[in-house]
């Protein structure tokens, strides 16, 4: 195999490693205490959440990016999320229900 298409190949294979990695490192457990569709807000309870400084379980209410995602989930139900840090406060941008 040509050197070039090799180390191609290698570096390919280790940036998508990497960008699995990151993104499963944003992920935060939680579990959905409190739904608000009115306001577009959603209370969770999760564990600690490292990608927002966070190191400590606790349980915030968070903003969504999207009100249609407080439809895919109920009181109860155990979720992974990715959240990042605004002016106006944190805002959930993804919501699943965990497997």
């Amino acid at each position: 195999m040509n050197p070039i298409i090799r180390f191609a190949a290698a570096l390919a294979l280790t940036l998508g490693l990497t960008a699995g990695a990151l993104a499963q490192a944003a992920s935060i457990s939680g579990e959905v205490k409190k739904i608000d569709e009115g306001a577009g807000k959603i209370t969770l309870k999760h564990g600690p959440a490292k990608s927002l400084g966070m190191d400590e379980p606790m349980t915030m209410v968070y903003r969504v990016k999207d009100p249609g995602m407080l439809k895919q989930v109920k009181v109860g139900d155990k979720v992974t999320f990715e959240a990042e840090e605004a002016a106006s406060g944190y805002t959930v941008t993804t919501i699943q229900k965990a497997k």
